[in-house]
């Protein structure tokens, strides 16, 4: 592991980052962004903060889930918090 310390100061020249115009940027060495990327994105917004709890669901649901590729836990939260916003007016919440 390395010990340097985070709080180093960036050697990156800053003043010159700012002082160039985006024709300048040299992307030579990054791949085209195709339609078919954006086709496959999904957004993902960092929680706010988390609870941890246990749940008992059904197996075929986790195995869904689970088949997703991704982490199923995160998934499913996701799912859940989509779910609570669709219903807060009507729940009245």
């Amino acid at each position: 592991m390395n010990n340097k310390s985070i709080l180093n100061k960036s050697e990156t020249d800053l003043a010159r980052l700012d002082a160039m115009s985006d024709e300048d940027i040299d992307f030579s060495d990054c791949p085209e962004v195709t339609p078919e990327m954006f086709a496959k994105a999904v957004v993902r917004r960092a929680p706010k903060s988390q609870a941890t709890i246990t749940l008992k669901i059904d197996q075929d649901v986790l195995a869904w889930f689970e088949s997703q590729g991704d982490s199923a836990e995160r998934q499913m939260a996701m799912a859940l918090k989509i779910y609570a916003e669709a219903n807060k007016a009507y729940l009245n919440v």
